[in-house]
């Protein structure tokens, strides 16, 4: 197969939710349709054994959650799938938004039952700030929920979406028969009384056609041909160019667990969402099909086999291709570099790869060269933009509980802090260590995995500070700065990267700095 034809088949998606909308059993689904595995795990309760594919962290099978940004790739009717399962938790909603940058498309999961939610209004706020092509797919036709209409309203309301229904569902809850697949004309309803079998589509270009009073009954036939006609007149049609720009998004009905919509939505996803995107650098724009390789770190997990202490940088390819045992320049640490067995991955089951395309995910082992936002090219000297760390919210002061064990906390920490789940922060003025995350949760994986993966133990104290702020000073030399520097030490910090953060402990603290210090500029994310 042509170069050019191996990057047009890719489609690289995220999934986003709020926890427990059903995200992971869309992902599993999908899989399944893919014919990527036999038989999906059942996630809805910790009781039952068999855990989600995509969930492979231990911690994540004792509390049901997705914690870690899961890859997962299929072949599906000549293309190739990949997809990154997100956190739904708002504690981990860092790993998300770097997950973002990586994808050329998302899915965004809604619960019929409890509609638009919290998190799903801050994933898609940064969906919208990337113009990255969204689908919407509602969750859990059969429980009892929201009307479908009004759904639809509180999506364009609350998430600022231009919608299109792109299926429709035939009742909800209990009484829900099916789906309506708008797109193909095809209806699709359950095949026996137990609601276990959902039958082959049947074909309905006219649905004034009296089969469907025979199909779902007469009640539900006049509801259907009400609605679509109410669908055509309300809402705009479908525009894969509008789409494609963010303008436009395809809403679809089903039940994940039980396979309703699933189909559908894969069907109609493979054929409109995008192949791989062009992609900002500092110096230039790089589209994928140029010739010589281009990639970035998105992504990094210590750990993904605990009997192996391994590490494995997860890297989009953005440009040509990337080949096993070949060298590759690291351009932060300006050294060349290659790599024996890069990975594909399918949850945490990894295979050795030759090659990979624009579009796709590789997973390279790391001995610790890497972090997050690191970029790899055939000789060029250029890095991606927009893959910042965000300021914490919540700061805490890291104890040892085993002196012991001194050496494995430090490693522990640095290669936790260089996956990203959290941000490591020195006090200049007594160098004690300060963990810095977007949730509380954080500290319980945290601790859970430097005591199980490297056998060290930690306790917490409380910091109080509100907002992590990187500082950026117009002059080094100014008196004015090493006023600041003054005043503010015992506030004073360095990330892992050495670059001075102050640890402010109020938003009136942060304003009355700018209005004291104008020369000395404070931001919220550290990529400025």
């Amino acid at each position: 197969m042509s170069f050019e034809k191996e990057i047009g088949r890719r489609k690289t998606f995220g999934i986003i939710a709020h926890p427990d909308a059903g995200k992971t059993t869309l992902t599993e689904k999908l899989l399944l349709f893919g014919g990527a595995i036999q038989e999906a795990g059942a996630v809805k309760s910790n009781k039952i054994k068999k855990a989600a594919t995509s969930d492979f962290m231990e911690i994540e099978r004792q509390r049901g959650i997705s914690v870690a940004t899961s890859v997962l790739a299929f072949e599906y009717e000549g293309n190739k799938i990949n997809i990154l399962d997100t956190p739904g938790h708002k504690d981990f909603a860092e790993d998300t938004f770097r997950t973002l940058t990586a994808v050329d498309s998302v899915i965004v999961v809604v619960d019929v039952a409890k509609g638009v939610e919290e998190q799903t209004e801050k994933l898609v706020e940064v969906c919208r700030m990337r113009n990255i092509p969204m689908l919407v797919f509602v969750n859990k036709m059969d429980r009892e929920g929201r009307d479908a209409f009004d759904l639809l309203d509180e999506i364009e309301l609350k998430l600022g979406l231009r919608v299109t229904p792109m299926s429709w569902p035939i009742g909800i809850g209990a009484t829900f028969k099916g789906i309506y697949d708008l797109r193909q004309k095809s209806l699709r309803i359950y095949a026996a009384e137990n609601k276990q079998k959902i039958s082959e589509a049947v074909l309905f270009d006219n649905l004034d056609d009296s089969k469907l009073e025979e199909v779902i009954g007469n009640e539900f036939a006049e509801n259907l041909r009400e609605e679509i006609h109410l669908i055509s007149e309300v809402y705009p049609d479908f525009s894969k160019e509008d789409y494609m720009k963010g303008d436009i998004q395809p809403v679809f009905f089903g039940s994940a667990l039980n396979n309703f919509g699933v189909k559908e939505l894969l069907d109609t996803f493979v054929v409109i969402a995008p192949e791989p995107q062009p992609k900002e650098s500092n110096i230039r724009m790089v589209l994928p099909n140029e010739e010589k390789f281009s990639g970035f770190v998105f992504k990094i997990h210590a750990n993904m086999d605990p009997k192996h202490r391994d590490r494995i940088a997860f890297v989009k390819v953005v440009s040509g291709k990337f080949e096993r045992n070949k060298n590759y320049l690291h351009v932060r640490a300006d050294k060349k570099m290659k790599f024996s067995s890069p990975n594909a991955f399918f949850a945490d089951k990894k295979e050795v790869v030759e090659e990979s395309f624009a579009g796709d995910i590789v997973g390279l082992h790391d001995t610790g060269n890497f972090r997050i936002g690191d970029t790899l090219t055939e000789g060029e000297k250029m890095f991606f933009k927009g893959i910042p760390s965000f300021s914490p919210e919540f700061f805490r002061y890291i104890n040892n509980a085993d002196p012991m064990k001194t050496k494995q906390l430090e490693k522990g920490i640095a290669q936790l802090m260089d996956e990203g789940v959290a941000q490591l922060f020195t006090l200049e003025y007594n160098n004690r260590k300060i963990i810095g995350t977007v949730g509380a949760l954080q500290y319980e994986v945290i601790q859970y995995r430097l005591e199980h993966e490297y056998g060290a133990k930690v306790t917490y104290e409380n910091f109080p500070a509100y907002k992590a702020c990187w500082v950026e000073a117009v002059d080094e030399k100014s008196e004015e700065f090493k006023e600041f520097k003054r005043i503010k030490q015992k506030y004073l910090a360095r990330d892992k990267y050495n670059q001075m953060v102050f640890l402010a402990d109020s938003s009136f603290t942060i304003q009355m700095s700018r209005e004291k210090f104008p020369s000395v500029k404070l931001h919220f994310v550290s990529e400025f």
